[in-house]
């Protein structure tokens, strides 16, 4: 089925995160995005209304992705007020002293001003450096170039023992979640400690599409599966970031804003969750690193 056209009507919604805050529930994804064909991705992606970019230290692509972003603020496309932008600090520079060096060299990589959200990229719990990373980070917060502070790959324990530590609650967390793999327990402690779900891989690396129940209800709405996962995580609440290196499927993906599930809908993709194929797919960050 072909994606959604007109993308001109499309008004991707926003959460409220705890700092008050506003974050788009749909943005772009720039794993893997290298080179001139990565930054014309997201240039493009901005020409069509996407609003907000994810990157990391660990991607090395911040460059790309800050170059793009200037290069269309520099045009009048789009006011850098309009963009929100999230990178994050790399396992191997979590410690009280890494924290800033790390975090410079992603501004300066960004050619940004400020970031809108810096991130513990893993906790890496064998390191037990989290604690002091983020309080590191919330320090660094009131200087002016980091504007909302949150977490990635976070589970229950180190979110509490984060919170409890620090004094601070990040705004997100940032997580491996897709259908059938909705982590509801952890999402309820999202909720109970007033952070945003935000969800990577969201369509599992595309392993999702083939699922008879996303097939049905795409058909019924005349939207495709891709889009039919995204629209339930962000009727669920969660922030989605699909990554994609083909100009087709940003549009399709941010069609995906423009979709809206009845409630039999939502239900029939809510019993994916725990069946066999659909659990989760890359590392648990109970295990890994492993130092």
């Amino acid at each position: 089925m072909e994606p959604m056209a007109d993308l001109s009507q499309i008004n991707v919604p926003t959460v409220t995160l705890n700092d008050d805050r506003e974050m788009p529930l749909l943005g772009l994804g720039t794993y893997k995005l290298r080179g001139a064909e990565g930054e014309k991705i997201v240039r493009q992606a901005i020409e069509l209304g996407y609003r907000k970019f994810d990157t990391a230290s660990m991607y090395a692509n911040e460059d790309i992705v800050g170059k793009a972003i200037n290069d269309a603020v520099a045009a009048g496309d789009v006011s850098r007020d309009e963009i929100f932008v999230t990178t994050k600090l790399w396992n191997d520079d979590q410690g009280r002293d890494n924290v800033a060096p790390a975090f410079h060299k992603s501004l300066t990589n960004l050619g940004l001003d400020y970031v809108d959200l810096y991130l513990v990229h893993w906790p890496c719990p064998a390191k037990g450096l989290y604690a002091e990373t983020f309080d590191e980070i919330a320090r660094m917060q009131g200087m002016g170039q980091i504007a909302s502070i949150g977490v990635a790959n976070f589970y229950e324990e180190t979110l509490r023992d984060l919170a409890s530590k620090t004094g601070v609650v990040p705004v997100s967390n940032q997580v491996e979640l897709h259908p059938g793999f909705t982590q509801p327990e952890l999402r309820k402690v999202h909720e109970e400690l007033g952070v945003v779900t935000e969800a990577w891989a969201p369509i599992a690396r595309g392993a999702v599409l083939d699922n008879p129940e996303l097939k049905q209800v795409a058909g019924e709405l005349g939207a495709t599966e891709g889009q039919v996962a995204l629209a339930y995580l962000m009727q669920l609440g969660i922030s989605v970031i699909p990554k994609t290196a083909t100009p087709s499927r940003l549009e399709e993906n941010l069609g995906a804003a423009g979709v809206t599930l009845s409630s039999a809908q939502m239900d029939a993709i809510a019993g994916l969750e725990g069946r066999e194929g659909f659990g989760r797919m890359f590392n648990d960050p109970r295990q890994w690193p492993e130092d």
